[in-house]
């Protein structure tokens, strides 16, 4: 953070391009902190830094941690190994709707993870973003079960808890970070991959994987975080703004998400694209193969937070 002339900078970073519902909400955020402070605040967004800048988008919160950025939004998924009780949005089949989600974010849920980031990272948790219901596209054939899985090259975020699963459906899991996604589609070095409806669109990565199978098997979550010291010394008033532009854009964020997944859905072609929708036995395989798991963090994590989400 640096001020001049008594105007507070705020950088927020992102990974994504222009379309995603992501970036679309930061630049709400943007406009709904113009309306509040006007030219108190320096407001810029950097929306996709792996391109602009070329870092890779694990680094984003290292940066914001270290005070280098101010703001960034970022997938919960990396970051189980500092705060152990965001996994719970990792495991396979536990989250089985957006709108439970949402209720355990906004409350109970929510206020015990951000005291947790705030005491293990230093950083303040402003806001939950939908990451949407994850779902599985190879370019080797279509996937109705957990055999069908068995020995393919999965692409996965730097999660134990992810890989740990795929390996339980027979997959060889390897970390790929987003950047380096679509090279890695399009190359064959991985087989298959797994992401939200957005994102397998918005990354084109549909454009080389024929088979999409709608699993949802994890719920993703993003957090939009902010640098605490940095925070602390901003005057309250501005504090605030950033705040409430903050719970605007999250609420406009779960809305472009929602609607994103059925717009995606409208514009795959079925002579390119194979969509597999599982039936509920089919679906019951993929739970099954990932109850091992599932207990083994039930355990580890104890029965409320699971209460919360269920």
């Amino acid at each position: 953070m640096s001020q001049k002339d008594n105007v507070v900078k705020i950088n927020l970073g992102g990974y994504q391009p222009p379309t995603s519902v992501h970036t679309r909400a930061a630049e709400i955020l943007g406009e709904e902190l113009a309306k509040r402070v006007g030219d108190a605040v320096d407001f810029e967004l950097d929306g996709n830094m792996p391109e602009s800048k070329g870092i890779k988008a694990f680094d984003l919160p290292s940066l914001v941690e270290a005070g280098d950025l101010e703001m960034c939004y970022f997938a919960s998924s990396y970051m189980a190994e500092r705060v152990p009780e965001v996994a719970i949005f990792d495991l396979p089949f536990v989250v089985q709707s957006r709108e439970k989600a949402y209720a355990a974010l906004d409350g109970e849920l929510g206020d015990l993870l951000k005291e947790k980031f705030l005491v293990e990272m230093g950083v303040r948790i402003l806001g939950f973003w939908d990451n949407g219901f994850r779902h599985f596209t190879n370019g080797v054939r279509a996937i109705r079960t957990p055999a069908d899985c068995e020995g393919m090259k999965m692409r996965s975020m730097s999660s134990e808890v992810h890989q740990e699963f795929f390996r339980l459906l027979g997959m060889e899991p390897t970390f790929v970070d987003v950047a380096d996604l679509v090279a890695k589609v399009k190359s064959g070095e991985i087989d298959a991959q797994e992401n939200p409806l957005t994102n397998t669109y918005r990354f084109g990565t549909y454009h080389h994987h024929r088979h999409i199978t709608l699993t949802g098997h994890f719920f993703g979550m993003a957090l939009v975080m902010v640098n605490d010291a940095i925070f602390s010394a901003w005057p309250e008033d501005i504090q605030q703004a950033v705040q409430d532009s903050v719970d605007v854009a999250t609420q406009a964020q779960r809305g472009f998400a929602q609607a994103e997944d059925e717009e995606v859905m409208a514009a795959l072609d079925p002579s390119e694209n194979d969509i597999v929708e599982l039936s509920a036995d089919e679906r019951k395989a993929f739970q099954d193969a990932g109850q091992p798991l599932v207990a083994k963090h039930r355990a580890r994590l104890g029965d409320r937070l699971f209460e919360l989400v269920e």
